[in-house]
């Protein structure tokens, strides 16, 4: 909608926003008005009759129109009756030339089609299937694209964001998702703080996203109103024009009295996040809740007996209808015009809000996040009205308490119980871009390829209640699609073209090459046991893993990846389909033909484990959070904690001129993120001390995999680098005295054998930081120390989002970069200058770099995704255009961060992950062994 509707706050004669698609269709809309104007006369004319006899009352002067809204108080939202009888959207854009793609392989929201053909017109799907030799030969300026067979889906829906209201880069003059006013807030609008300046908007719609529902924040139990809007760009440039389906007026609940009203949206929330806002219990939350409702309520009967009689003619003192701006949106919930999207985690929580559904007879839409909502299905099916839907992350969980038993397999659980399925980003908390990658997890995980699809486009549509106009590809919607590279449910599928409203998004798109094996739905490993174990163990499954005899033997394997010696990753020439790896006590004895290695498992009481063509390779590492020091991110008894910083003179005089803090005295093991992180391959985590001032302190090598720090090889290395972090900050001192002190600490203070250490070379230095400004001061800050003492230290820069601008230099420098995340997000002004890769580059952060000689690792933000690292190394290699092979994408996360951060190479005794059905670079694969010979262990998953 590119020109901006006009609202009217007194009762609606027309729907500007429609005008040229109703001139088109007149006369439905007037035939219905005609029809309510008979109405409204006979109830006038009943209202008459039953006056007769008695003292003569005076019509109010709006009479009809009163008839008019009371009649439609209990009209159900929902299109007009004629939308799909449309032939132009009321969002097309003048000048937009008709789209025909042929030979495609389409998912239309619910069923696949082979090798089909569809055009876009007037901003709409006209066809959709196989079309005949000249069938649309009478359009003058056709754009045709061929396919090729390529995947065509609706576009990406994402029930719950918080696009533009939750800005990148995030500045405090543009933080609107939650107010502090108070916990019951329903009379807000998301859309009075919608940021047209967004920079995710176009990161967004590059990962295939056209739609979203933007959400107040959860801070309140009742945090406002929701606007579902689309991602292009406007001539109007206002958020007005990016609506999808405004309501009639904005202002109030007037409606048109010829079309029905539209949904509305409405955010809740429930459990620890507005009980920490407010210093509230479940119990305060609740009673706020049912306050709220219970003043709904009251409203709603007022309206109603007002209408009663009203309708019954009776105008003798009726006064003005009874309505309240401020609660006249939790009053449309109760008429059931809302979707109430309630953010909800445990069954405490759940069970409270179903209750209250009951009590108040209003449905939900959907529980967002909802974590245990796996563990209680038969709780969300006595909901009023419906069952609601469940809006999951794939794997982010044990971020606060309630988050804690989150599982993978909720996603399938619940779809096995009946229950509607949605992947969401909870953008910014998760990149929008990548949606689809939560519903690529959740199939992996075992939810059935249909519903993941479904999960990111026609179940949100449908929930949101746009089900009639988006999320499908059918004649009659929007022409909103996703051309992708690769079968959508492939690991880093990207968007060849995007189109919004038949505009097509994306100018002049990368489209990098991937296997042809990629255009397929990927096969996913069998989690049968696991997902029982989730719910068997109320999710909090036992994640030891079982250890194997001393000599196993590991045969069928089709690939075997190990550290060349040299600072990379090589393949194993001699290691092919139907080789055997033989093991003691996890050291290699040999590997290669069975009938090679016959003599090493000769014994009976060797184990036999069976890859079924899979791969054994290096075990991977994970740095960049607080792995290891963090079990609960929401719980600080859970934490290590922070170091006191030296800038700001809070250091207590016990610690003053003592070494710097190592995180190896805080270790924890045995966390569940610890424990799933090695279940996926990553062996080794490099953890230091967390900060928030300048200096962090020395990082520290652990086991993933230990039990303990007493256990043998639990302790990998117990101090690796030097950890600071420099960026600017509205608290701490200036870029320049960070650095200054820096400096004074490498140069002049004598007193730190530890700084001397890295004055001379001896063990890195790693500086958190994001800007190219502050990177290029740090290489001059390398440069001034050579020249002073003669001598390199070893730099890395760690987060370097920007790092990407000084690529040359850092090369020239011999500077390392540990790019954390490994696909970058502008959240925040150090960080805005991204390479953000394929689609809208041909070059990534990553390959960049490597260009220019530079040693480049990989890392997270979060603990939680360290399991995921497996996945970022191959996607890595994936949008790579072939630059980065399988060897290298492996020392992303193995030699290459070894040598980064300072972990002395393990040589022989480093570990290894076993994996069946692939390599651990393919999502097909699942690992089922790691090797350690550093432990004298082989684990079996």
């Amino acid at each position: 909608m590119d020109k901006l509707p006009t609202y009217s706050e007194s009762s609606p004669v027309d729907l500007p926003w429609l005008a040229r698609w109703r001139l088109k269709h007149r006369m439905a809309p007037m035939a219905l008005m005609l029809c309510f104007i008979s109405v409204a006369s006979l109830l006038l004319s009943f209202s008459q009759l039953a006056l007769l006899g008695k003292q003569s009352v005076q019509l109010p002067l709006h009479a009809e129109q009163i008839l008019q809204r009371c009649n439609m108080l209990h009209a159900k939202p929902g299109p007009p009756s004629n939308f799909h009888q449309r032939t132009e959207s009321d969002r097309f854009v003048e000048g937009t030339h008709a789209t025909l793609i042929r030979n495609a392989s389409i998912w239309t929201g619910d069923q696949e089609i082979t090798q089909g053909d569809i055009l876009l017109d007037k901003g709409i799907i006209k066809f959709v299937g196989h079309a005949r030799p000249g069938m649309f030969n009478g359009f003058k300026e056709l754009v045709t694209l061929d396919a090729g067979g390529s995947w065509v889906t609706p576009g990406i829906v994402d029930l719950h964001s918080h696009l533009g209201v939750d800005s990148a880069p995030a500045l405090s003059g543009a933080d609107d998702t939650n107010s502090w006013k108070g916990p019951v807030l329903p009379w807000l609008r998301s859309l009075d703080g919608l940021n047209t300046h967004d920079d995710a908007y176009r990161l967004s719609i590059s990962g295939g996203v056209t739609t979203v529902n933007v959400l107040p924040g959860s801070a309140n139990a009742i945090g406002g109103q929701a606007f579902v809007i689309k991602l292009r760009p406007t001539a109007e440039r206002s958020p007005s024009s990016m609506l999808l389906e405004p309501p009639y007026t904005l202002n109030g609940t007037h409606v048109d009295p010829t079309l029905p009203p539209r949904w509305r949206q409405m955010k809740h929330a429930c459990g620890e996040n507005p009980s920490r806002v407010y210093g509230n219990t479940r119990m305060d939350t609740f009673w706020a809740f049912r306050q709220a409702y219970d003043t709904a309520r009251q409203i709603k009967e007022q309206q109603d007996a007002y209408c009663t009689r009203a309708l019954a003619g009776e105008w003798e003192d009726l006064g003005e209808f009874p309505d309240n701006l401020q609660w006249e949106a939790l009053v449309d919930v109760l008429r059931g015009r809302v979707k109430i999207h309630t953010h909800c985690y445990e069954a405490v929580d759940l069970d409270d809000f179903v209750r209250l559904t009951n009590e108040f007879q209003f449905p939900i839409a959907a529980f967002h996040h909802a974590h245990e909502t796996y563990l209680v299905p038969g709780t969300l099916k006595q909901a009023y009205g419906h069952t609601p839907a469940a809006a999951l992350f794939a794997t982010n969980a044990r971020y606060k308490r309630e988050a804690y038993r989150g599982s993978e397999f909720a996603p399938r659980i619940l779809a096995e119980n009946g229950i509607d399925v949605v992947m969401k980003s909870d953008h910014p908390v998760l990149n929008s871009r990548f949606l689809l990658y939560e519903a690529q997890q959740a199939y992996m995980y075992g939810l059935p390829a249909n519903l993941a699809l479904a999960a990111v486009t026609s179940t949100p549509a449908r929930i949101m209640g746009q089900d009639h106009r988006i999320g499908f590809v059918r004649e009659g919607y929007d022409a909103d699609l996703v051309v992708w590279d690769s079968h959508p449910l492939a690991l880093g599928t990207t968007p060849q073209q995007v189109w919004i409203d038949g505009i097509p998004q994306l100018s002049e798109p990368a489209v990098a090459s991937k296997p042809t094996s990629f255009q397929q739905a990927p096969r996913t490993p069998n989690f049968d046991l696991e997902a029982a174990a989730a719910i068997k163990y109320e999710g909090l499954p036992p994640l030891i893993p079982k250890k194997a005899k001393d000599l196993v033997v590991f045969a069928n394997i089709s690939s075997m990846f190990v550290p060349d010696g040299m600072g990379g990753v090589m393949s194993v020439a001699n290691v092919g389909e139907g080789s055997v790896v033989a093991l003691w006590k996890g050291v290699v004895q040999c590997w290669g033909a069975a009938a090679a290695c016959l003599s090493e498992f000769a014994s009976e009481n060797a184990e036999w484990i069976n890859l079924e063509g899979g791969s054994i390779a290096p075990g991977l590492i994970s740095y960049g959070s607080p792995l290891g020091l963090e079990e609960i991110q929401g719980e600080s008894s859970t934490h290590d904690g922070t170091v006191f910083d030296p800038l700001t003179g809070s250091v207590p005089s016990i610690l003053a001129g003592s070494e710097l803090i190592k995180a190896s005295d805080g270790l924890q093991f045995a966390g569940r993120d610890t424990l799933l992180a090695y279940r996926a391959g990553v062996t080794a985590g490099v953890t230091a001390p967390s900060s928030v001032g300048l200096i962090s302190g020395l990082s520290t090598a652990f086991s993933t995999g230990a039990a303990h720090r007493l256990e043998d090889g639990a302790v990998i290395q117990d101090v690796v680098a030097l950890h600071v972090q420099i960026g600017h900050s509205n608290q701490g001192p200036s870029v320049s005295t960070q650095i200054a002190a820096l400096r004074n600490m490498l140069l002049g203070d004598k007193s730190s054998t530890t700084f001397a250490e890295v004055a001379n070379g001896y063990i890195p230095l790693v500086v958190q930081v994001q800007n190219a400004d502050i990177i290029a001061s740090l290489i001059e800050l390398k440069k001034e120390i050579h020249t002073r003492t003669g001598t390199d230290i070893q730099l890395t820069v760690a987060g370097a989002d920007e790092a990407h601008l000084l690529a040359k230099e850092l090369g020239e420098a011999g500077v390392g970069v540990i790019l954390t995340p490994s696909r970058p997000f502008p959240s925040d002004w150090e960080s805005k200058r991204i390479l953000p890769g394929p689609p809208l580059t041909n070059e990534t952060a990553i390959t960049t770099l490597l260009a220019h000689g530079v040693t480049v690792g990989i890392g997270i933000a979060e603990q939680w995704s360290a399991r995921n690292t497996r996945f970022d190394v191959a996607w890595a290699a994936l949008e790579s255009f072939d630059r980065i092979s399988k060897e290298q994408a492996l020392a992303l996360a193995s030699v290459n961060l070894e040598k980064l951060l300072g972990v002395k190479p393990s040589g022989g005794l480093g570990d290894m992950v076993a994996t069946r059905g692939g390599t651990v670079l393919d999502s097909e694969a699942k690992v089922i062994g790691i090797i350690s010979p550093r432990r004298g262990i082989v684990d079996l998953i």
